[in-house]
């Protein structure tokens, strides 16, 4: 006999008090046709907005008048508060969560002004919807008046997952020109709607990519994560038997907007598009010159030798298996194999003192066991889905996750997440990416390369690389770097049409790219790579040696860090100590908040990495709404580096400070010369307000109280107002020149059109810079720099002339930049600083100095 098993049931919660109203009823036919999913309506008696049933925020909108949850069986529940509520553009919204945080049921996630939505709205009716309704086999809606948080508004039958296997997507793929989105809202949830139809009627994988973020084109959700706005420029992509016809209907489709009604972009608006790089390209500037290609420096150093195109083809999977616990047993295999195959790779690297990739190898082992992205996986597997299937999905939706976060250093761990899942998904497929046969003093060109790709290339045929994507702070630059191989990244797209085999020069300083060059432009750029490599052997034989000029002024130069492996491998460099330990690696890549204990013992070890007495700076926790923590929500803000960050997160949470400024007081009998700094201070009450919370630290634990306290001078108005800051019990500066230009010019350094204007040699930072060196030596006081202006050898004189006693650098940059402080007498760099601070541009300023190329 056989058993019937029921299928599971879920229970949605009233996200909102009021009146039940039919899908069917809503007066907008994306919804009342069930072209989002099936669901129900709620006419509002309340403003606040509730979880429905327990999950992950997998989507808050920038307009923030929808939210989906995802719940822990794979439900996606989207909430959309009224109709036509994206024009409002946030107006009289209030996220209270963001993406990525669990809630439960009744958590509060959105709040909103009912009579200013009730003014500007089509209507106030708020829609609850399951976006994946193949996930579902019955809805059964309530009626009547609800309370939020307390009544049941619907009852849901899961679907049991599917016994037919899906066919493997064979056939080319075919991509679609440039589109402008013409939407005056953008991709919001009715044109959304209107392109998942679409795109299901083909056999074919659709995918939408907008910049260096994609979306599945059959998924609402993924659609709208995208914030895809008008006048974006999107490509569609299609993998499968009928791609063509898919790309040609749904780009056409999309031009024409989707069903809304649109308006032709404007020529102004066609023309601020077309300012801005492809889709597809980093934002950095584009040559003019045919033969020149420019991007990111990425990796220091000038190679010499032939292109070779590097592609990757994807590999086509099943979509559907039959039987779901083998599956799971071959997933898990796979993963198994290819932490064996990361143990090797990792125990080989540490064999070879090479301890940053060893590191990093070790990351990816972490991100396999990673229980949000095994959970994801084995939810697909669940619904039916085929382990490779199931798989691909997991890793390229945690991917897509990562790499949306404004932090960039965490949105460059997406490509680490791609790396290792593709691992493992050639585990469980057989099928192995062939390594082409590469000639002596290759270039590599690709879209983009992963971490591994990068650790394992033959040293003795390849001289450089050049990627499409990425940029300077990716593992796949980091690697580059400490193998010595010239590097540029986000070069130019032009790159990938760059016949095999042509003769380029590729300069990873520069971030550039040039062809056609002659015999004896060669030779002189030969020449050029002999000099340097020459200088660079010398400045690192003389790299234990103090920093001392000409003329006998000594500065100390130190060294910025992340970790304790950071710290010991600037100490073979030459680091005479750390000027900037970024503490955020404590609390990273983590579900709850390090205790004292973890890191009291953390930073003694870094601590104990140095040589006794030298300095050890720590920063304090450095997060925001720019930057979040899982265990610290921080409310959406409409302009996050004007928001909650920095030292404001340790006011607004006061014991995550207490409990760091603890830790760090343990630590101070660990060897190094302690200190600690504030980031983003910015008034006199707010280092008081810091200040007393550290002496009261002090006082509870009876100890401490040698440790030197100071400020990172990022915010202007420490700068303005040096006199007064170095008045109070201030012990020194370290300023962060990145954000004090941001700050300073109004300019977002991430910007794609703002970027390469965001120069700290800009007069403007100079001369705050020299106001705080006058007057903290008028107080006895000194001044660092933590800033990257710090490892710019050619700054180095022009800070030294402002007044810096300390520059702490990126780890490799330390023995160039002791070079160039013996380079000068002190006299020399006060008059080089005199001319730079009167100097009108960042260009003259820079002229003031030669590059040193020996």
């Amino acid at each position: 006999m056989t058993q019937t098993v029921a299928s599971p049931r879920v229970q949605l919660i009233a996200p909102i008090s009021g009146i039940l109203v039919p899908i069917e009823l809503v007066p907008d036919p994306v919804f009342a046709k069930k072209m989002v999913g099936d669901g129900l309506s709620i006419d509002p008696l309340s403003d606040v907005l509730v979880a429905p049933i327990d999950g992950e925020v997998i989507n808050v909108q920038p307009a923030m008048h929808a939210v989906t949850i995802r719940s822990a069986d794979g439900l996606e529940v989207l909430l959309h508060i009224g109709l036509d509520t994206v024009r409002m553009g946030g107006k009289g919204f209030q996220a209270k969560v963001r993406q990525g945080q669990q809630v439960r049921v009744g958590e509060e996630l959105i709040a909103f002004d009912m009579d200013t939505v009730a003014e500007e709205a089509l209507s106030l009716l708020t829609q609850v919807v399951v976006t994946n309704s193949d996930a579902v086999s019955n809805l059964v809606a309530m009626t009547g008046t609800v309370v939020a948080g307390r009544d049941v508004v619907a009852e849901i039958t899961l679907a049991e997952a599917g016994d037919d296997s899906g066919p493997i997507r064979r056939g080319r793929t075919v991509r679609s020109d440039a589109i402008l989105i013409p939407n005056p809202t953008g991709l919001h949830a009715r044109p959304a709607a209107t392109l998942v139809a679409l795109a299901k009627k083909f056999d074919s994988e659709v995918t939408l990519r907008r910049g260096d973020d994609t979306a599945n084109a059959k998924s609402i959700m993924s659609i709208m994560s995208l914030s895809a706005e008008r006048g974006d420029k999107v490509f569609v992509s299609a993998h499968g038997p009928d791609a063509e016809q898919a790309v040609t209907e749904v780009a056409e489709a999309i031009r024409n907007g989707l069903g809304e009604e649109v308006t032709p972009l404007t020529e102004a608006e066609v023309a601020e598009v077309e300012a801005e790089p492809a889709a597809e390209e980093v934002a950095v500037p584009v040559s003019g010159d045919p033969n020149l290609l420019l991007g990111v420096a990425a990796s220091p150093g000038l190679a010499v030798g032939q292109v070779v195109q590097l592609r990757h083809e994807d590999i086509g999977v099943a979509e559907f298996a039959p039987d779901k616990h083998l599956e799971r047993r071959k997933l898990n295999t796979a993963i198994d194999r290819a932490l064996l195959d990361l143990s090797a790779l990792q125990g080989r690297l540490e064999k070879e003192a090479d301890p940053e990739n060893a590191a990093i190898f070790a990351a990816h082992a972490e991100i396999l066991q990673d229980p949000d992205l095994l959970d994801i996986a084995s939810s697909a597997i669940e619904k039916g889905n085929s382990a490779p299937f199931a798989w691909r999905g997991a890793y390229q939706t945690y991917a897509e996750r990562l790499s949306r976060l404004k932090n960039e250093i965490l949105a460059g761990r997406a490509n680490d997440v791609r790396d290792v899942g593709q691992r493992v998904l050639e585990e469980l497929t057989g099928h192995r990416r062939e390594k082409p046969e590469l000639p002596e003093n290759t270039i590599l060109i690709a879209e983009d390369l992963t971490p591994s790709d990068t650790a394992t290339l033959d040293r003795r045929r390849v001289v450089g690389f050049a990627t499409t994507s990425g940029g300077a702070s990716s593992h796949v630059a980091i690697i580059a770097r400490s193998l010595d191989i010239p590097a540029v990244a986000g070069i130019e797209g032009r790159a990938l049409g760059i016949a095999e085999g042509t003769r380029v020069v590729l300069d990873g300083g520069r971030g550039s790219l040039q062809l056609n060059l002659t015999d004896d432009q060669i030779d002189a750029i030969v020449e050029r790579q002999r000099r340097i490599a020459a200088k660079r052997v010398r400045d690192l034989e003389r790299a234990g040696e103090p920093a001392i000029t000409s003329d006998g002024h000594q500065v100390q130069v130190v060294a910025n860090i992340g970790n304790l492996a950071d710290a010991q491998q600037a100490m073979t460099v030459g680091a005479e100590g750390v000027g900037l330990l970024r503490s955020e690696f404590v609390f990273l890549g983590r579900q709850s908040a390090p205790s004292e204990d973890e890191q009291a013992e953390l930073y003694a070890d870094i601590a104990g990495a140095l040589r006794p007495g030298q300095p050890l700076v720590i920063r304090t926790l450095d997060v925001g709404g720019d930057k979040p923590l899982p265990y610290l929500p921080i409310p959406a803000e409409e302009n996050p580096f004007l928001g909650i960050r920095g030292v404001r997160v340790g006011f607004d949470r006061p014991e995550v400070l207490r409990t760091q400024c603890r830790a760090i007081i343990r630590a101070a009998d660990a060897g190094a010369e302690l200190y600690v700094m504030f980031p983003m201070i910015a008034t006199i009450d707010d280092w008081r307000f810091a200040k007393q919370i550290w002496d009261a630290e002090v006082a509870a634990l009876g100890s401490g109280g040698d440790v030197k306290v100071g400020i990172m001078m990022e915010v202007p108005s420490v700068g303005v107002m040096a006199n007064q800051f170095a008045a109070e019990d201030v012990a020194f500066f370290s300023v962060g020149t990145n954000d004090l230009t941001s700050y300073t010019l109004a300019m977002d350094r991430g910007h794609p059109k703002l970027a390469a204007q965001v120069d700290p040699c800009n007069p403007s930072v100079l001369q705050l810079i020299g106001q705080a060196g006058q007057a903290l030596h008028a107080a006895g006081k000194w001044l660092g720099v933590c800033g990257s202006i710090a490892s710019d050898p050619q700054a180095v004189p022009i800070l030294l002339g402002l007044g810096v006693d300390e520059l702490s650098c990126s780890i490799p940059a330390i023995p160039a930049v002791k070079a160039a402080v013996r380079s000068y007498s002190l006299d020399q760099c006060r008059r080089l600083a005199a001319k730079a601070v009167a100097c009108s541009t960042p260009a003259e300023v820079r002229a003031l100095v030669p590059v040193d190329e020996g």
